[in-house]
């Protein structure tokens, strides 16, 4: 059948070759990975939370997320990282005033420009598409270009002020490369984290254990040996070279009480105010027989 009607085949019709390697189409890409959500897949809106590993999300995406972390939702494998909401960072964007979102393309006659982004960089203006690298700060959570931060060296973020480090810098949607630099970096923070709370529980430890220990060797050097006394004792009352004995005579305990009645420099009216005064003594007549007495009766 076919080939009637003085109709020629050409090769590619007749031999079949290869498949064709389908490409991804680099705007459609960009668009997915700067404009909706990794986790969700839905159109990002604010509050927008970025990861340790540069992805953006929608953080109503991410609490739905860990209160249910069940296989069948999609794209479980993307935020596997995540254990709390501690692990991202809500991101301090900065609007782009050219941006006019769906509103302009309602009705789908308009040229929409697929390189439009609704966020831009504060200091050099540059848009966030994909086109050019951007980077939030751990610490604020503000974001800029790359080239800010390469032209503008300085220690103190351009939008808030507050002082960052290079290890707080943290590349959005990251090369390969980049994203398994940014794994390791996360796995070492996680892991110096981790040492540092168990070391700080051994000294919580240790200075618990320390009190009783101290308690219980004062409490051993308070009690003397029957030996060490008995010769302490013997030593005292033994003879000396002269040949004449000594008695220990016990010394006044330091700070005892003393009585306002045997105070020399005190009048007889004075002393006659205290309970401890001879005249303040009930005799034998006045104390009251009775089991149960009152203060009112003497």
């Amino acid at each position: 059948m076919g080939c009637d009607g003085g109709t020629i085949p050409k090769r590619h019709e007749l031999v079949k070759g290869p498949k064709k390697v389908e490409k991804v189409d680099k705007n459609a890409e960009l668009a997915a990975k700067w404009k909706y959500c990794a986790l969700s897949q839905e159109k990002l809106r604010r509050p927008v939370v970025a990861c340790e590993l540069g992805r953006l999300y929608n953080k109503d995406a991410v609490i739905e997320y860990l209160l249910d972390k069940s296989a069948e939702r999609p794209n479980v494998e993307i935020a596997a990282h995540i254990r709390g909401i501690k692990d991202v960072k809500e991101l301090n964007l900065t609007d782009n005033p050219a941006w006019e979102g769906d509103r302009r393309n309602a009705k789908g006659d308009c040229y929409e420009d697929m390189h439009r982004a609704m966020f831009i960089c504060p200091v050099v203006g540059l848009e966030m598409n994909g086109k050019h690298k951007f980077c939030y700060l751990q610490t604020c959570g503000c974001v800029f270009s790359e080239r800010a931060l390469r032209e503008v060296k300085t220690e103190i973020c351009h939008k808030c002020g507050d002082p960052f480090r290079d290890e707080d810098i943290v590349v959005l949607n990251g090369s390969k490369e980049e994203q398994e630099q940014l794994q390791k970096t996360m796995e070492e923070r996680r892991a110096k984290a981790k040492a540092g709370k168990k070391s700080k529980k051994n000294k919580g430890l240790e200075t618990v254990s320390k009190p009783v220990e101290s308690k219980a060797s004062s409490e051993s050097t308070s009690t003397p040996v029957n030996g060490e006394s008995s010769s302490s004792s013997s030593g005292d009352s033994a003879p000396g070279p002269s040949g004449s004995s000594k008695t220990a005579k016990p010394a006044a305990a330091v700070g005892s009480k003393r009585s306002i009645q045997d105070m020399e420099g005190k009048s007889e009216a004075y002393k006659s105010l205290f309970t401890t005064h001879s005249s303040a003594k009930r005799s034998k007549d006045q104390i009251s027989n009775w089991v149960t007495h009152t203060p009112y009766h003497f």
